[in-house]
């Protein structure tokens, strides 16, 4: 990736920061995206999101010298690490609604109560905390598409440069996103979508629902303040 703006601390292509979004076409090729399905197929989707870790199939593929994780360092520089993977797979028996929101929350190891990070809440047993919004707009979140997703099948809606609000309060969202609009991700499979972790990001019920499969990745570069530790992947 060539020269470009820096973000929050990410190297965005000019093209690309004002938005806070890049889409990458075929980031990884159709055999590596067979693959990665057949791999995933055991993993139950009964609700909206799965967490994976300590998964080997991942290792290499969000690690430094895989497609995702190659990605996420052109973006963050070499210390982008997993901080959190999950995968979605949006189907008629699962198609839910996302309203508009921003992720305002990281997973850490244990709690540690430290100023400026709270309130705090637990998710499938691990400990999750609303870090300072210097943190979350140092992120880049990518999402790698295992189907294609046309307008239809409920792509991911963004609101074009919300990353750079800082933290917008819920009572503001609705007229922020009619002020900015909004861009539908459309992509094919082996297509990533790199974003900052801060926008406003929204999906609505698919109208023709076929399987949607993403795995969502959570990258940052810097550590947190002792003793709190990313939970990692």
């Amino acid at each position: 990736m060539g020269a470009g703006a820096v973000m929050n601390g990410a190297r965005w292509p000019e093209s690309a920061a004002a938005i806070g979004a890049l889409r990458v076409p075929a980031l990884i090729g159709l055999q590596a995206v067979a693959a990665l399905c057949e791999g995933l197929a055991p993993f139950p989707l009964e609700r909206p999101g799965l967490r994976l870790s300590h998964n080997p199939l991942l290792s290499h593929l969000l690690g430094p010298d895989g497609a995702v994780g190659g990605l996420a360092g052109d973006l963050l520089g070499q210390g982008a690490r997993p901080v959190r993977a999950l995968l979605f797979d949006k189907t008629a028996q699962t198609n839910w609604q996302v309203p508009w929101h921003q992720d305002r929350t990281i997973a850490v190891t244990a709690r540690h109560d430290v100023p400026g990070f709270g309130p705090w809440s637990v998710k499938t047993g691990i400990p999750h905390v609303a870090p300072p919004v210097e943190i979350l707009a140092g992120m880049v979140t990518i999402r790698l598409h295992l189907d294609d997703v046309g307008p239809d099948n409920a792509p991911l809606l963004i609101a074009p440069g919300s990353h750079r609000l800082g933290a917008v309060a819920e009572a503001d969202i609705a007229s922020v996103v009619a002020t900015t609009g909004h861009h539908a991700c459309l992509a094919q499979a082996g297509d990533a979508w790199a974003y900052a972790t801060l926008i406003l990001h929204a999906s609505e019920v698919a109208r023709q629902p076929t399987r949607r499969r993403v795995l969502h990745v959570d990258y940052a570069a810097a550590a947190l303040p002792p003793p709190l530790e990313w939970q990692g992947v």
